[in-house]
């Protein structure tokens, strides 16, 4: 058995691709005094409706609780943009922020008061009730400019910055790779959540460990989970997370998205620690017993 250490880092563009992609998001006080977040952009499990509402609540300066929610309703919502690029939090947080930003300042006409929530809205404790709905609007499109023909441009608004480190031991008489340890640092600009953040790490880490080690589909045969490995929980080790804060002035809250990164950096992190501990190098992926036993042949350990 040989232990060997592998690190990654990679940076990788938010939002926009150079081109016009904005999100767009309502926010709306009833005459009964409850307030409705109309929120087009769709969570595919990263917990985006979660952030936007924290985002909206936060700006409002009410509880998350105040807020009734509708959630990808073609008819009643605006359009936010793809679920993609990691651009959520980024670009719906801020025009969700703008909605909420918007939404306060005409309850508040100008004036100091402080509201407040008992179930319906209060205004310096007192009920408020608008003769007619007041809505919120927030629009976000990044800057950017598309690339030239000379290859000039700037295609994202902002960017963000992993490192992952993999230890691990390497079974040179079989050939098979156990996972020891991870760890992960992030810079996430804010995190809204920390809780979210992590567990999109862990779920990145997961999915790389997939595609690393035991994810591969070959036509013909490949036919369901018994043929396609996938990382249960006994496959996935200790995960360690570092959140770097470093505030991204566009974000909503200084916060940018964590979406792909985990999983990008994840496998060549343990293709670069099965080369430390053994001196081979993996060429094609997954990194079967059988291939790892092939490329240890090439440096003479077996």
């Amino acid at each position: 058995m040989r232990h060997g250490v592998g690190i990654a880092g990679m940076w990788y563009g938010i939002g926009n691709t150079g081109m016009s992609n904005p999100s767009e998001m309502r926010i709306v006080l009833g005459p009964d005094g409850r307030i409705t977040f109309f929120n087009g952009a769709v969570d595919i499990g990263q917990g985006s409706s979660t952030v936007l509402m924290q985002i909206a609540a936060e700006t409002l300066g009410l509880p998350v609780a105040a807020l009734g929610h509708v959630n990808g309703d073609t008819g009643t919502t605006l359009d936010a943009g793809k679920t993609s690029a990691s651009r959520q939090t980024f670009v719906s947080g801020r025009a969700a922020q703008e909605a909420a930003a918007d939404l306060r300042e005409k309850i508040l006409r100008g004036s100091n008061g402080q509201l407040g929530w008992d179930g319906a809205l209060t205004l310096d404790g007192m009920p408020f009730r608008p003769p007619a709905p007041l809505e919120g609007y927030g629009r976000f499109d990044p800057p950017t400019v598309p690339l030239d023909t000379n290859g000039q441009g700037i295609p994202y608004a902002t960017y963000g910055f992993a490192a992952q480190l993999c230890a691990l031991a390497v079974d040179v008489k079989l050939g098979t790779v156990k996972l020891e340890r991870f760890v992960a640092a992030h810079d996430v600009g804010r995190a809204i959540n920390p809780t979210l953040v992590e567990g999109q790490i862990h779920g990145g880490i997961a999915q790389g460990i997939g595609l690393a080690l035991m994810e591969e589909y070959i036509p013909g045969r490949t036919e369901n989970l018994h043929d396609y490995l996938i990382p249960s929980f006994g496959d996935v080790p200790d995960i360690d997370c570092i959140l770097i804060e470093e505030r991204e002035p566009l974000g909503p809250y200084g916060a940018k998205g964590v979406g792909e990164p985990a999983l990008v950096a994840t496998a060549p992190a343990i293709l670069s620690a099965i080369r430390d501990a053994t001196g081979a190098e993996i060429h094609r992926i997954p990194a079967l017993p059988h291939r790892v036993l092939e490329a240890l042949k090439s440096t003479g350990i077996w």
